[in-house]
């Protein structure tokens, strides 16, 4: 983009607008170069601006995935569309953040002109597209009653067992039926072995909160032990329970680390069940347990969800 037509390169009382915004912000010229990248797109996916302006948006950066897994920064990007279109858009996807994780966020791109009304490039704003003061709440709540497990700051095994005591108590009470994701991260034990106990951990902390940033506020996941995580979906159906179980699955296999310049990731194999009748709560973790175990008979990274009774 030729100086004189970057609005932001003219006026400095822009930048200190935009930089102002909880959303993070960042512009494009019309080869998709980063021009700007403002303070709340550094909170939101841990990339400075140093680190991204003057690279392309299609470098994947941000990797963006939508709800099928499909990468849309070569195929389906919405800030190129727009700039070839000139139409605005919003979409729901999901970035992927400097520490590894998935982060769902709700994105908006329009195009940006010159005085002469011609296109010189785009605008892309997005913000996390979930309750952050609900889950800030939540958090120091975790934190003040010792329910918190230490490393991957999500909820220990007492909290989760708290929270399917809750839903077993309204399954019984008033029929609303719940389930239960059992999720195990494959081949872990090999790869701390590989990389060591340290990147084993970043890789426990990436899964936990890529599980906790996409599930529904009123669901509960936590840390059951070791490399394994159980997630409490309340009113939920059968084919509810495998579409949140497949995403999450999708979401954890799409996020990585970047070690040595090497991108690094995992996969997780996934057991699912729901409250029957008569059921006490070890019945449905031990169901969800077992077909946890056949995922991983399978060929691992998948998902077995039990059918509807």
């Amino acid at each position: 983009m030729p100086e004189n037509d970057s609005f932001l390169e003219r006026s400095d009382f822009h930048r200190t607008i935009l930089d102002q915004l909880n959303e993070g912000v960042y512009l494009v010229d019309r080869q998709r170069n980063i021009v700007y990248w403002n303070h709340g797109a550094e909170r939101i996916t841990g990339y400075s601006s140093a680190e991204v302006v003057g690279s392309s948006c299609a470098d994947n950066i941000l990797i963006h995935v939508d709800d099928a897994g499909r990468s849309l920064c070569n195929i389906a990007c919405p800030l190129e569309f727009t700039m070839g279109d000139q139409q605005t858009r919003e979409a729901a996807v999901y970035l992927h953040h400097k520490q590894g994780h998935r982060v769902p966020v709700l994105v908006r791109t329009a195009p940006l002109r010159d005085d002469a009304g011609r296109v010189i490039g785009g605008i892309e704003v997005f913000s996390e597209n979930r309750d952050q003061s609900t889950l800030s709440e939540e958090i120091e709540t975790l934190r003040r009653l010792a329910l918190q497990d230490q490393l991957t700051e999500i909820g220990n095994r007492r909290y989760t067992e708290m929270a399917l005591q809750s839903r077993h108590s309204e399954w019984t009470r008033y029929g609303w039926t719940y389930g239960v994701l059992m999720m195990d991260i494959d081949h872990f034990k090999g790869f701390n072995d590989t990389y060591g106990h340290d990147i084993g951990d970043r890789v426990l902390k990436m899964v936990a909160t890529t599980l906790a940033s996409n599930i529904r506020i009123h669901d509960t996941v936590g840390r059951w032990g070791g490399e394994e995580f159980l997630v409490v979906l309340e009113k939920i159906t059968p084919m509810e329970l495998a579409a949140r179980a497949e995403r999450l699955r999708m979401l954890v296999a799409a996020s990585g680390l970047t070690l040595h310049d090497d991108p690094v990731s995992v996969t997780i194999s996934t057991g699912g069940s729901l409250a029957s009748a008569n059921d006490a709560i070890e019945d449905v973790v031990k169901r969800a347990d077992m077909l946890l175990y056949q995922s991983k008979e399978s060929g691992r990274n998948r998902c077995t969800i039990e059918q509807a009774k």
